[in-house]
């Protein structure tokens, strides 16, 4: 018998995630090799199942979760990769300049959210991005640290300030 099957229009989240959630639990336990880590993972997962208004177009529910939740993995091993370069900077830092925690909060959400921002640029465009704003190098110093034309490096910036724009307005930032 085939794994592949429609989901009925008359389908509840409920349903669906009783249907569904022991074999995700269990795929995503021997994928993250933590019964907690997949905990969390699965409800991650569930949680954009709800969230995407999807539910009912979904044509093979195992490759779909199966989908989100590699979604989900990377979205946390990227948070987690991010807040230990973070951490590491701050332990270089003298403990009088160190903020407090709900500052480090703060800063680490900022920091997330600005990942999320650029996460969709190319390469190229994430890197003069990140040359204009972080380093503060000039459009000819960025065309040359990439090798690129400075008309190129104009469209990079112009993409990325767009696409920087519209991921706030969407996400209300």
């Amino acid at each position: 018998m085939s794994d592949y099957t429609v989901v009925s229009a008359d389908l509840t989240i409920e349903s669906f995630y009783g249907t569904h959630h022991g074999w995700l639990q269990n795929w995503l336990t021997r994928k993250l090799q933590s019964s907690f880590d997949a905990d969390d993972v699965a409800q991650d997962t569930f949680l954009r199942v709800i969230t995407s208004d999807s539910l009912q177009t979904i044509r093979d529910p195992k490759s779909f979760l199966c989908t989100i939740a590699k979604r989900v993995m990377i979205d946390r091993f990227r948070r987690n990769a991010l807040e230990k370069a973070y951490l590491e900077l701050l332990a270089q830092q003298p403990e009088a300049l160190m903020p407090s925690p709900e500052i480090r909060q703060c800063q680490l959400e900022t920091l997330q959210q600005i990942d999320q921002m650029i996460d969709g640029l190319s390469n190229k465009t994430r890197q003069a991005f990140l040359l204009s704003q972080l380093e503060n190098l000039t459009y000819s110093d960025i065309a040359a640290h990439l090798n690129v034309s400075v008309s190129s490096v104009k469209k990079y910036i112009a993409k990325a300030t767009e696409h920087c724009l519209l991921f706030r307005l969407e996400y209300g930032l």
